[in-house]
């Protein structure tokens, strides 16, 4: 699968992957295409804000999963790799259908929405911040594993900028850029 403008046929994509009553990450890559970098980030930061992430560590190896991919779109790769610890992790697929379920109605809202906009966001070097920005997202999770939401937080912002950058809409990369601002500008003001 090439990058798409939308996200339904990505949760289409994943949810036929199973063939069992577990699914393994490896199984929701090839599904999705080892080609398409981008809709593998916004699929992982997806399921970083879904019911999935109240499984433990799910958010650690979402977070890996997030950076590794976003560090391979900064220097170009063509395809994924992520190593084997992370492909073989697997979940029950009842669960994942149960999140995938859920993530339907929002991912048909921004199906509805997006449209390319602000198109100076998602090319050229703020395209490459933008993925700076979620690797550095994706590498806070494990950090952040213990602190309830946060891993949800950072999900949503690089969900934002992933969904930004796959249907070249600006303005959810705008969103995204203002997500983390708050997040940023929120932590400063409870350290003082």
């Amino acid at each position: 699968m090439q990058d798409e403008e939308t996200v339904q046929p990505l949760l289409d994509a994943a949810g036929a992957a199973s063939d069992g009553k577990k699914t393994s990450v490896g199984q929701i890559v090839e599904s999705l295409g080892e080609n398409s970098l981008t809709p593998n980030l916004i699929f992982v930061a997806l399921a970083v804000v879904s019911p999935l992430s109240g499984i433990p560590l799910f958010s650690s190896v979402c977070g890996i999963a997030i950076a590794l991919i976003s560090g391979q779109m900064l220097v170009g790769r063509d395809h994924i790799w992520l190593p084997g610890f992370v492909m073989s992790r697997q979940i029950d697929s009842d669960k994942l259908d149960r999140a995938l379920k859920i993530m339907r109605r929002p991912a048909r809202w921004l199906d509805r929405v997006a449209r390319p906009r602000l198109a100076f966001l998602v090319h050229g070097p703020l395209r490459k911040l933008t993925q700076a920005l979620c690797m550095v997202c994706g590498l806070a999770m494990p950090f952040l594993e213990l602190v309830p939401f946060t891993s949800s937080i950072l999900g949503t912002v690089v969900s934002l900028l992933a969904f930004g950058m796959l249907a070249r809409d600006g303005l959810f990369t705008l969103l995204g850029f203002a997500i983390l601002l708050s997040l940023g500008g929120g932590v400063l003001w409870f350290l003082q």
